[in-house]
Formats: C-alpha cells, structure tokens, sequence
C-alpha cells in the first residue's frame, strides 16, 4: 500500500548499480519513489527491463519510461554505429559520452516532479570512478538545480526544487558496500555498455572494468553474468 504521507521523489533509474543504489538510499531516507527510465535509442533494451525490475524490487510505486530519439541526433558509440571502445579508453572525453544526456534525462525528471507535486529529484551520477563524462561532475549538478529554480513555476512560486546525488563522491566500491548494507540485489542490474538481449555483460568495456573493479575492491561477489 502506497504512503501517501511521504514526500514524493523522482528518482532516475537507467538499470545499473548507481540508480539501484540511489533508489535505496532515497527510499531509506523515507522518499516514496517514483522511478523514472528514458528509452533514448542506447544500443541495448536489456537495461530497461533491468529498470523495471529494479524499481518493482526496491519499493519504488510506480516506474515511467518516457522515450526520446537521441539516435537520431548520433554522436555517441551508445547511440550511433561507432564501436565501443574495449580494455582501454583514449584520453579525453570517451566516445561512449552521449550528448546532453544527462541534462535531458533530468530535464524530464524535472517535469515529471512539478506534475507529482515532488521537490526532490535523485540521480546516480558519480565524479569518481566514472568514464569522464562532463556532466556527472558537482558543478553540472548544482547549475542544474539552480536552473530548476528558475525555470519552472514550482522552482518560482513554490517552496523550491532539489537535485540529490548522493553517490557525487563515492567510490565504486563504496556504492557497492552501500548497496550491500542496503540490501540491493545487484544481480538485477545491468551496467555493461553492450549488454545482450538477457543482459550478458562483456567483460571489456569501461563500464564492465570500473564495476568489476568496484567490486574487488569493496571485496564482495560480483553477480554480474558475462557473454
């Protein structure tokens, strides 16, 4: 039964370990979550059917998956026919950096609170161990919460809107310890760049080293099921 005496949050939840973690950590911190996914045309479906079950495992009331063409756009290996990159990355920004991702995907998040009546809006971002991506960085995360505050009526007219990324300074490993205190079942998510159709990880892709390292690192079993 849904407790309509907790405060809403949206919480964006891509499939992998990072949301799964902030999704607990929101719903601990007493959120009633609603979990959202965006079908941005990435290379594999697997990730969101790994959203939708783990927002049903962790609690969450509901789970919307809004979908946005950003294969048309291209400019990504997620989003356009440019390989992804295996056992090393090139310096720089990696080309499996999806343009303006993250700024879209909270830009709906964004939307989708003031219709729920929601200020709090919960990300996994992590500045790291991540891949370099320019928008999961603290600077990007408070620039958008002080756009939240001037750009919608609830940020105007209301008591304010807040953007939660509780994993920002975290480790990999520390999310996995996080997540093994919380109870999260990692063994339902899906964080490989090219994952098959039953969510199969490659083993080689910058997202399977940092988790696997995360893992090592934090010494715990990692459940991720390889190709």
């Amino acid at each position: 039964m849904t407790d309509n005496s907790l405060p809403k949050a949206v919480v964006l939840v891509s499939g992998g370990m990072d949301s799964a973690v902030t999704i607990a950590i929101a719903r601990e911190q007493g959120f009633q979550v609603h979990a959202l996914s965006v079908a941005y045309g990435q290379r594999h479906s697997s990730e969101l059917e790994a959203s939708a079950q783990v927002a049903r495992m962790l609690g969450a009331v509901e789970h919307k998956t809004v979908q946005v063409d950003l294969r048309s756009i291209g400019g990504s290996a997620l989003t356009a026919d440019i390989d992804v990159p295996l056992d090393a990355e090139a310096p720089g920004i990696p080309v499996t950096y999806v343009p303006a991702r993250n700024t879209i995907m909270l830009s709906i998040a964004l939307g989708w609170a003031e219709v729920l009546g929601s200020r709090d809006i919960w990300c996994g971002v992590n500045a790291v161990d991540y891949s370099g991506y320019p928008d999961c960085r603290p600077a990007f995360i408070e620039a958008f919460e002080q756009l939240a505050n001037v750009a919608t009526k609830a940020g105007v007219e209301g008591q304010g809107l807040r953007i939660h990324a509780p994993l920002m300074r975290m480790s990999k490993a520390d999310i996995a310890r996080e997540g093994g205190r919380l109870g999260v079942d990692f063994s339902a998510t899906v964080s490989c760049y090219q994952a098959d159709a039953q969510g199969r990880a490659c083993g080689h892709c910058d997202a399977c080293r940092l988790r696997a390292q995360g893992f090592r690192e934090a010494g715990l079993p990692d459940p991720t099921r390889y190709v």
